[in-house]
């Protein structure tokens, strides 16, 4: 994480090569300073505290909260994103700098009058006024819980506590799934209506919101906080994994797994049996998932990534191999390469709906991520008939580096043993945030397998 992704002065770099673009600030860095501020949180390496420090005082320093639409540019999840990085550093640090920068960036967005509008104004727009898209996210609404409950544990005062409650209570209200106990990220507003976009569980909120429900409880005594905590992150076991019980990250590269991490990490400590082992299982997987330089790509059980590897997909290996260090000291585990002898089948997918026929225990499918650029673009997935629970299924063109990825694994699942398979790729389903159906497979990646059909 040091060697590679930190380019000193308080700096990270966006991804693994020197020329890559630097910076502190919003939720692809930021997820850096969450793993290296775990990384503190465990060891107490005080070697760490100085890159802790440098990144405090090149963090962004928040203005007055926005009051004009028209003049305010930025959207509402960036200043708490930034918040929750500068709580870390303080917590670790002490710096005083870091926790006055942190309560400027949450009231920037807390306090502001130009987000919280709408028909269900008690969750915060994205953009000022709504923008081109009305889409409120739960990224902003997750984190500004955490933020809130951050800077209570803090500041031993108690408005923030309230705020967190409040703010944790419209996030279950209006992007909580009670059918799968899930949170989706997505709600748009239109100004009469909020309606969800159901099934994007994004790593990162459901994530964050174990984590409140656990801080929640530990800071009031309510036990509901902790068994809705407990909920979720059994659901997220069950849901967002493959067939042998690991994480899969289908949200292109605009979501971070660090958070859920942290989440499980929290419930580790309750303590959960079942948290502890997903992420020792996570680990022991994503080691398989791991370049030459040490950096982890998004799908802890696909293959080792070929190309560049940005900040916004190494984060929640990092994360996890900190966290299952601390909760297994002295297990060690083999660095093998799970995909040692995959056949590589190169074949051309663009037209859908399309099927995918295989015998094989794993598959891993490669394209250029943000091919179209930059955003709009997906496709849905079934594997072996039903639709992944996630249903981004494969976001091809959304590539928060700005720029287009060659030769990147595009989607990986494995089973635990060989059979026949299939995936079936259908069109998705046009929205104001990721567009239209979109795909470009170029290659597979088949384990243990030989094609049966296309």
């Amino acid at each position: 994480m040091l060697r590679i992704y930190y380019a000193g002065g308080g700096e990270w770099r966006e991804c693994n090569a020197s020329t890559c673009t630097t910076g502190n600030r919003d939720w692809g860095v930021d997820s850096l300073t969450y793993a290296l501020a775990l990384r503190f949180h465990e060891t107490r390496d005080r070697r760490l505290l100085a890159p802790l420090r440098a990144l405090t005082q090149t963090a962004p320093v928040y203005p007055a909260p926005c009051t004009n639409s028209s003049t305010c540019s930025s959207w509402s999840d960036v200043p708490e994103w930034d918040a929750i990085a500068l709580l870390d550093e303080y917590a670790a640090t002490g710096d005083q700098t870091a926790l006055t920068k942190a309560e400027a960036a949450f009231a920037f967005v807390a306090q502001s009058s130009v987000y919280a509008r709408g028909a269900c104004s008690q969750i915060d727009y994205q953009q000022p006024g709504g923008g081109t898209n009305q889409l409120k996210t739960l990224e902003t609404d997750s984190n500004l819980v955490k933020a809130a409950l951050l800077l209570y544990r803090a500041t031993h005062l108690t408005a923030y506590l309230e705020t967190a409650r409040a703010h944790y209570a419209s996030s279950r209200a209006y992007f909580f799934e009670p059918k799968t106990n899930l949170y989706t990220v997505y709600v748009f507003d239109n100004g009469r209506t909020c309606v969800q976009l159901p099934r994007r569980f994004f790593a990162s909120v459901n994530g964050n919101m174990i984590w409140n429900g656990v801080e929640l409880f530990r800071d009031t005594g309510t036990r509901s906080y902790l068994d809705q905590a407990i909920a979720t992150a059994k659901a997220s076991v069950l849901a967002l994994s493959d067939g042998r019980g690991i994480l899969t990250d289908l949200q292109a590269e605009n979501d971070v797994v660090e958070p859920l991490v942290e989440g499980m990490d929290a419930l580790a400590e309750e303590p959960q049996g079942f948290a502890r082992d997903w992420i020792l299982r996570n680990a022991a997987a994503a080691l398989s998932a791991r370049t030459p330089d040490g950096s982890f790509g998004r799908f802890f059980d696909g293959p080792p990534p070929e190309t560049t590897v940005t900040a916004w997909q190494t984060n929640g290996g990092l994360a996890a191999e900190i966290a299952a260090a601390s909760l297994a000291p002295d297990t060690v585990i083999p660095t093998t390469n799970a995909w040692a002898g995959a056949v590589l089948a190169r074949h051309e997918i663009t037209a859908l709906p399309a099927t995918l026929g295989f015998y094989g225990s794993g598959v891993a499918l490669i394209g250029t991520l943000g091919e179209s650029c930059c955003e709009s673009g997906h496709a849905r997935v079934l594997i072996d008939g039903r639709e992944t629970a996630d249903a981004t299924g494969i976001w091809q063109n959304k590539s928060s580096l700005g720029t287009s990825i060659d030769n990147t694994v595009l989607f990986a699942w494995r089973w635990p043993s060989v059979g026949h398979h299939s995936l079936t790729f259908e069109p998705g389903i046009d929205n104001p945030k990721e567009g239209g159906s979109f795909l470009h497979i170029q290659a597979f990646e088949l384990l243990r397998a030989h094609l049966t059909h296309r």
